[in-house]
């Protein structure tokens, strides 16, 4: 992310978030509905694997887009929004057609091969409708990067900085837009479908914008997540338990809504507190996060497609998805970023 403080929490958040969503979608495999999700399914299910599932779906997807919009904010500082449309049209666009038509329909092929289905060649986004959804956020709020830094030092943010600082719980005034989304328009899984549907591009507009709003009111708002972040996770823990002993895990979305911005809050204050710190390891995840999300399906697939047939121990079989996933976007990963014409198709920038 480029500021001119750099902030490695954020770095880190991002690779974490990005791992999380790797074993999420490992872990869907093991239940029921993956192949209603198209997803081969293990012949042997893993249903203790749906606690996981249920946390992780309520904070995944929306922690992403907060620190995407966070990245805005951060780019917004060395650049004018007209750099910002061009820079993220290239690092998102680029990967995002090259992906729909080079990328995804090789895991559908896959998928076809295992199921001794038809395959037909369709290009489409498929897991990378994360991309297309950042781009359009971008678009869509070209207005208010314009006016960045005027919004920046108006009467409004002023007034927040001043509450937060004066009551630092005051912060969870930007849960409001969730809870008012839940309010209107009700949605049964709200996290898990962030895509294909008016109410998961909804969702993800809020948390993108959060997420630079978030940013915008500076240190204020990092000093208030940062003393409350255990209370934040103690409150997100006790409404999911709530939700998986009365509700089946399935809501309410207003409930859900709130589980979901005191993750993020207890997750962020834990980073600020802890991971704000550049180390060699960062600076090589960092920059591989991105190849490893576009590519990680191939490898999950492919890696399904030759442990599965074998019937071993079922956690076996997790344990080695896991490790051939990782293992598969690691080595691509390394041949990806010694040729030059490859990188910008996996978002990263051209070597000087």
């Amino acid at each position: 992310m480029d500021t001119q403080i750099r902030r490695y929490d954020i770095d880190w958040l991002r690779v974490i978030a990005i791992a999380i969503l790797l074993v999420f979608h490992i872990m869907i495999m093991f239940q029921s509905y993956a192949r209603l999700v198209l997803f081969i399914e293990s012949p042997v299910l893993l249903k203790v694997l749906l606690i996981p599932l249920s946390l992780l779906s309520v904070m995944r997807i929306p922690l992403l887009f907060f620190i995407s919009g966070m990245g805005v904010y951060f780019s917004l500082q060395r650049r004018t929004w007209l750099q910002l449309l061009g820079e993220r049209t290239i690092k998102i666009l680029v990967p995002l057609l090259f992906g729909s038509f080079a990328i995804v329909p090789i895991h559908a092929f896959i998928y076809a091969k295992f199921y001794s289905e038809e395959f037909i060649y369709a290009p489409n986004m498929g897991h990378l409708w994360f991309l297309c959804n950042i781009l359009l956020y971008v678009l869509w709020f070209l207005a208010i990067f314009y006016f960045a830094k005027e919004i920046q030092n108006s009467k409004f943010f002023n007034l927040l900085r001043k509450l937060i600082e004066k009551y630092p719980y005051g912060i969870y005034l930007l849960a409001i837009p969730y809870i008012l989304q839940a309010l209107t328009i009700p949605a049964e899984i709200p996290y898990a479908l962030f895509y294909d549907s008016r109410v998961g591009l909804l969702l993800g507009a809020i948390a993108f914008l959060l997420g630079f709003t978030f940013i915008t009111i500076g240190e204020v708002a990092w000093e208030a997540i940062s003393k409350f972040k255990y209370y934040s996770l103690g409150l997100a823990l006790i409404i999911f338990v709530v939700r998986g002993v009365v509700f089946e895990f399935h809501g309410p979305h207003v409930l859900t809504s709130i589980e979901s911005i005191s993750w993020i809050f207890g997750i962020l204050g834990l980073g600020y507190a802890h991971l704000n710190k550049p180390s060699r390891i960062l600076a090589y995840l960092s920059q591989a996060a991105y190849p490893f999300y576009i590519l990680h399906m191939i490898f999950l697939y492919w890696g399904a497609y030759i442990i599965f047939p074998l019937n071993i121990n079922v956690w076996a079989s997790l344990l080695f998805i896991v490790a051939f996933t990782f293992t598969g976007c690691y080595l691509s990963y390394e041949i990806i970023r010694r040729i030059f014409f490859l990188r910008p198709l996996f978002g990263l920038k051209l070597k000087k």
